[in-house]
């Protein structure tokens, strides 16, 4: 089960500044190389955990809400490389079990 919370927080403050804190640890946001989207990982409940910015030029309903002026955060399991939330101006939505 998720922190959903937790990655509100995260989600939040990726979005507004250059750094995150988690559980009492500062953590740097940094961007991808190639399309230059805030991202950050972080470790919650003992596993790992990337936070990525929503590339607006994506044709999914995502990026279709990113186009739009909405903040859009999706979250990835660094273990299994799996998308496991999505966070939209705050609210954070975990995706179901595949």
């Amino acid at each position: 089960m998720l922190d959903l919370e937790i990655m509100s927080s995260v989600a939040a403050q990726m979005m507004e500044g250059e750094s995150i804190e988690v559980d009492g640890e500062r953590i740097p946001v940094t961007r991808t190389s190639s399309q230059r989207l805030k991202t950050v990982r972080f470790r919650m409940d003992g596993r790992g955990y990337q936070a990525i910015e929503q590339n607006p030029e994506k044709p999914s309903r995502w990026g279709e809400l990113a186009r739009t002026g909405h903040r859009v955060v999706q979250f990835r399991e660094i273990g299994s490389g799996k998308y496991v939330a999505v966070a939209v101006d705050g609210k954070v939505t975990e995706y179901a079990p595949r």
